[in-house]
């Protein structure tokens, strides 16, 4: 108990985002460009990512890649040729958008080497993070920043302690495609607390339509779980696998076991765009763009028109 009130004291200050993935399903666009480089609109999803942690408070990103990321770091760096550049031409808006990305947070890389998924990610960032919770963000999802997801979990976690995890109602028929969580209802209607969670299960046995979506914050009793976590679906350490573990342990009578703290669910209802998938990623940069006040309005009005003639 003394340990967990010790830990939740801590003001969460550091992300880690995992960001080793090979990229498959963009093929051949992500031979020689990493898919968090693809651009939403303009700008790359991984500037998405990095500015919700921000806009969270976290000022401290911890990247784990892998080989042909290099860009990653590049782009998060300054690049003294372009400024110059941009500045002898006057062009201070590009300027300010060319320099946006490298002064947004302290960065920091650290390659994974051995892909050995999820749950080994994380346990690369365990040097970094220390003993301190910590929020991971999945780069496939974005977060509209007028939802303020992350936020609300750092305020549920800085207040129960533990773990928590980001949760979305989806189809029950593409329950399969996610981590799915068993859950018991607490005090405040968007807070769930998590009693078991189960990775990509067959509809039928799927203890909920409740899927983890790419949002978490971890208390570092996960790095010790990880450890010791096995192999499991698709030869790899799940993340899940280790949470589900915690969940299990906080149900247990023995304080030793519950030392890393409950898990609770934030379920989220605010607007995602998935740019793990193709079509997804295709109806993501459709919707952004058309919110854009610079390129909303000709955009929309030009969409309407393509869709009218289609049809």
């Amino acid at each position: 108990m003394v340990l967990r009130m010790t830990q939740s004291h801590f003001r969460i200050s550091k992300a880690v985002i995992p960001a080793a993935g090979l990229g498959t399903r963009f093929l051949p666009a992500t031979k020689a460009t990493p898919k968090e480089m693809l651009p939403v609109v303009d700008k790359p999803a991984i500037q998405y990512v990095v500015e919700e942690a921000v806009s969270a408070g976290l000022s401290d990103v911890l990247m784990i890649t892998g080989r042909n990321k290099r860009p990653l770091e590049d782009h998060f760096d300054r690049n003294y040729e372009l400024e110059e550049a941009l500045s002898r031409k006057g062009d201070a808006g590009r300027l300010a958008r060319v320099q946006e990305s490298s002064d947004l947070a302290t960065m920091h890389y650290v390659r994974q080497g051995d892909p050995r998924g999820l749950g080994h990610a994380v346990l690369c960032a365990e040097p970094h993070v220390g003993d301190q919770p910590f929020a991971v963000l999945l780069g496939d999802d974005l977060i509209d920043p007028r939802d303020p997801l992350l936020a609300r979990m750092i305020e549920i976690q800085e207040r129960e302690g533990g773990t928590v995890v980001a949760l979305m109602e989806v189809d029950p028929a593409q329950i399969h495609m996610y981590g799915c969580a068993a859950v018991k209802p607490t005090g405040d209607s968007d807070v769930v607390k998590i009693t078991d969670l189960v990775e990509k299960p067959d509809a039928a046995e799927a203890p909920s339509n409740l899927a983890v979506i790419g949002r978490y914050v971890l208390d570092p009793a996960i790095f010790g779980i990880l450890r010791k976590t096995e192999p499991g679906r698709g030869g790899e350490i799940q993340l899940t696998d280790a949470i589900q573990k915690l969940a299990e342990a906080e149900q247990s009578e023995d304080e030793a076991e519950r030392s890393g703290g409950p898990v609770h669910g934030v379920v989220f209802k605010g607007r995602r765009y998935d740019t793990g998938d193709r079509g997804d990623y295709l109806r993501a940069i459709v919707r952004l763009a058309c919110e854009r006040e610079d390129l909303g309005p000709e955009f929309r009005d030009w969409l309407r028109s393509f869709v009218n003639e289609e049809m």
